[in-house]
């Protein structure tokens, strides 16, 4: 089965940022155990994420890295000034396909 996690904010819960981020991280290092992990979208604020200046760009690489697609929206991209150091700038046909295609999806 496949699974598509969804970023749409550059932190992960609502609240203190800096504890956002970081449990975002070990979120991220920990989620190679999702065995069916096919995918990543960002869009909003989280495209934030994939940029060269990341907290979290040696998490994603790591599971880019393991075959994980990691799917940007292009107009968040554009709308937030953010150059992808990982990642392939998408479109929102290509997110529909990611989610219509995965079992399960996680927002967070």
């Amino acid at each position: 089965m496949e699974c598509t996690v969804v970023l749409n904010q550059d932190q992960m819960g609502h609240g203190d940022r800096a504890l956002g981020q970081k449990i975002l991280a070990t979120f991220l290092r920990k989620s190679i155990r999702l065995s069916d992990l096919t995918s990543i979208v960002f869009f909003n604020s989280g495209v934030k994420l994939v940029a060269m200046d990341s907290p979290v760009l040696a998490e994603l690489r790591a599971l880019h890295d393991r075959g994980v697609d990691l799917v940007p929206c292009g107009t968040c991209l554009q709308a937030f000034g953010v150059e992808p150091a990982v990642g392939n700038v998408s479109d929102m046909e290509t997110i529909l396909t990611e989610l219509d295609r995965a079992h399960k999806v996680i927002t967070l």
